[in-house]
């Protein structure tokens, strides 16, 4: 039998009793963030990429930014535990919810938690010049990109189709290709029009238009309010791209960051946080993170908040 000494058996036991009192997150292990964003051509990924700068702040943090297929993907995937963040388009996220399978969700995703509503996601239609596309009409018979399959964006162009009174099978060619993609083909006389679901000045649309004349095709405000929310009518602003010298009226649909249920209270209260306390860096990184505002943070939430971020919005009075 080991005999210790009064000195060694006091001396262990000032050493647990350090060890006890160390803070808590010295003894955590590293809190992964994996942040699931969507084309690196679009929105999501370059603000993916500076909340990825933000989040490394946080203690013990690993982050890491992944390229996706965007809302549908992202959200099978964060119900899996494949992720700790995610963007998302509303209709997509209240799709995932309830279950529709048709929407891409087998069953409800019940362990989503909601984080914020940031920017909107304008539905921008996009034709050259030289298809002759001026209105939803013209686009039958004509080649068209609708995004990848399944994803926000090919929803959304279902949904915005379908009030038009038109299918895919009025189309001559349908093409289910990410945003770059798209403008490559259309670069290339390949197709004659993309829908493309993001925020005003997305890049690959600006690429586009300062490479070729293109038409932005309007998507009446009566035909968004006969599909109602989380469609809402919106404006691309005169100079937006290239060539565009007047307004257009379109429909927009809300964005969401979210987060699952087994994602740590403090975690989701230290990216909620960081997201408010830095969006002059977001602003910074893509223009379209200037619609994020604090007040707009609630808005139009199809699902629980997570702990973290409720204790935020406590925090600033807003729940």
């Amino acid at each position: 039998m080991t005999v210790f000494s009064r000195r060694e058996v006091i001396g262990a036991g000032l050493g647990a009793a350090a060890v006890a009192m160390l803070p808590v997150g010295r003894l955590r292990a590293a809190e992964f963030i994996n942040i699931l964003t969507g084309g690196t051509a679009g929105v999501y990924y370059p603000l993916g990429v500076a909340l990825s700068k933000i989040y490394a702040e946080i203690p013990d943090a690993r982050v890491q930014v992944q390229s996706t297929k965007a809302s549908v993907e992202n959200l099978n995937l964060l119900q899996q535990g494949k992720g700790e963040l995610a963007f998302t388009l509303g209709d997509s996220l209240a799709s995932a919810w309830n279950g529709d399978e048709e929407a891409g969700f087998a069953k409800p995703l019940d362990k989503l938690r909601g984080l914020a509503s940031i920017y909107p996601n304008f539905i921008q239609i996009v034709a050259s010049k030289e298809s002759g596309i001026k209105t939803m009409q013209d686009l039958k018979g004509k080649r068209v990109s609708v995004g990848a399959p399944k994803s926000g964006t090919e929803l959304n162009a279902r949904t915005i189709f379908k009030a038009a009174g038109l299918s895919y099978d009025d189309l001559g060619k349908v093409e289910y290709l990410p945003f770059a993609e798209s403008v490559e083909l259309m670069k290339n006389r390949q197709l004659d029009a993309t829908l493309q679901s993001a925020g005003l000045g997305v890049a690959s649309i600006r690429d586009l238009s300062s490479s070729i004349d293109v038409q932005i095709v309007e998507i009446p405000a009566d035909l968004t309010d006969s599909i109602g929310p989380p469609y809402v009518t919106a404006t691309i602003p005169a100079g937006t791209y290239t060539g565009q010298d007047a307004d257009v009226t379109t429909a927009a649909v809300l964005n969401f960051l979210v987060t699952h249920e087994g994602v740590s209270e403090e975690t989701a209260y230290q990216m909620t946080k960081r997201l408010f306390d830095n969006l002059d860096q977001l602003a910074a990184a893509h223009a379209a993170a200037k619609g994020i505002t604090l007040d707009g943070a609630l808005k139009g939430m199809p699902l629980p908040l997570h702990a973290g971020a409720e204790k935020f919005y406590k925090e600033k009075g807003l729940v």
